[in-house]
């Protein structure tokens, strides 16, 4: 028999009449009853404006934008939706699996958050959008991105993909870029002074070639190894076996996996290898831009200063350039991995999630002392692979 259409009030909205809705596509007869169900609410004729006629596949009530309502039931025993578990009750968990509910959960604590936030599915962007409907995201993650948008700045970062999923992961993610990038000239000069002591200022191109590489690669240290909420689209079904494994891989292989995904250990491994690739590309060319502007240096103090013509050679720019990418791709990513992954979101985050100016100033010193520790390292490398 088919359900009947009933009266369903908002409760977000009080001030709304009773909206008579009807339940479409249900029968005992037509559709076999499993759990976990979706069904869809759409209004009745006589529902009045109050619904618009623009559609919108996932939406909730109480706005002018909801078309139909797409809810979950269960059946079997208890009652499962008051919970944030499987919304199976008692009865038939095995039908869906972990990743079903999970996604379930999922879809439920999203469409919560946009009811709390008295937000439409369609003011989102679309990335997100399709996120929600697909069940990837929580509904935390709904929220904090409704909190971003608070801020000018923050909101305007947000129109750009990559700088979105990593403030939705981490909404300390912007302060950790300026963190890195206004203490990379101190520290780094810093270190090359613990290093070269008396012959500093003999040394200083070369010194000034370490610095520039530093601050260009700065920000795509914090950029890259940085945990994420994908928001990517699935890859199109033509594309190649390494293609596709790649671009499963997690941005940051310590990251927590959000509910209903999870990462293999080989995917895990994939991420440490794409990230180098990457940062080798991003120190080897950040060093070829510092080496050719220290060169320029060095070739006008000749210029002006003949005195010092045979004292100070030019840097090989070629030679540099590749052991710096190499530099990057093992230590400084596997650093970073560590330090975003498990230090800040798997123990600091965790420990200090309600004190976020502590958490901010332990942050601070952790890649403060991060920072000096990568800028003794290089001047090591540097000297044992024969470039200083």
């Amino acid at each position: 028999m088919a359900l009947a259409a009933y009266l369903f009030t908002p409760t977000s909205h009080p001030q709304h009449h009773s909206v008579p809705l009807r339940l479409v596509g249900a029968s005992a007869s037509s559709l076999p009853l499993t759990p976990s169900r979706q069904l869809r609410l759409t209004p009745s004729a006589n529902a009045g404006p109050y619904f618009s006629s623009a559609p919108a596949p996932l939406s909730r009530y109480g706005s002018q934008n909801t078309k139909s309502l797409v809810v979950r039931f269960a059946l079997g025993g208890g009652d499962g939706d008051n919970n944030h578990g499987s919304s199976g009750g008692g009865g038939g968990g095995d039908h869906d699996g972990g990743a079903d509910n999970a996604g379930d959960n999922n879809r439920r604590e999203a469409l919560m958050a946009l009811t709390e936030a008295d937000r439409a599915l369609a003011s989102l962007p679309d990335d997100l959008t399709a996120a929600i409907q697909a069940g990837r995201i929580p509904g935390s993650v709904v929220s904090r991105f409704f909190e971003l948008e608070n801020s000018p700045l923050l909101a305007w970062l947000l129109q750009f993909g990559g700088f979105k999923e990593r403030l939705l992961a981490d909404d300390l993610f912007l302060a950790k870029v300026a963190m890195e990038c206004g203490v990379g000239i101190f520290t780094k000069t810093a270190a090359e002074y613990e290093r070269r002591r008396e012959n500093f200022f003999k040394e200083l191109e070369i010194v000034f070639a370490d610095v520039v590489m530093a601050i260009i690669a700065d920000f795509m240290l914090v950029y890259l190894p940085a945990p994420t909420v994908s928001l990517r689209p699935a890859l199109v079904k033509n594309a190649g076996s390494i293609a596709k494994f790649f671009y499963s891989c997690p941005d940051n292989a310590f990251q927590i996996a959000l509910p209903g995904i999870s990462y293999t250990l080989m995917q895990r491994l994939g991420s440490i290898a794409g990230n180098g690739a990457k940062l080798f590309a991003v120190g080897t060319t950040s060093s070829l831009v510092g080496t050719a502007v220290t060169n320029a240096f060095i070739n006008a103090r000749k210029v002006v200063d003949t005195s010092s013509a045979g004292e100070v050679e030019n840097v090989p720019i070629l030679s540099t350039s590749a052991a710096y990418g190499v530099y990057m791709a093992v230590s400084s990513n596997l650093r970073y991995q560590v330090l975003a992954g498990v230090i800040e979101q798997r123990i600091l985050e965790p420990l200090l999630h309600k004190h976020k100016l502590m958490l901010s100033a332990i942050c601070f010193a952790v890649r403060t002392g991060n920072t000096f520790l990568g800028s003794l390292l290089w001047v090591d490398y540097a000297r044992w692979v024969g470039i200083q």
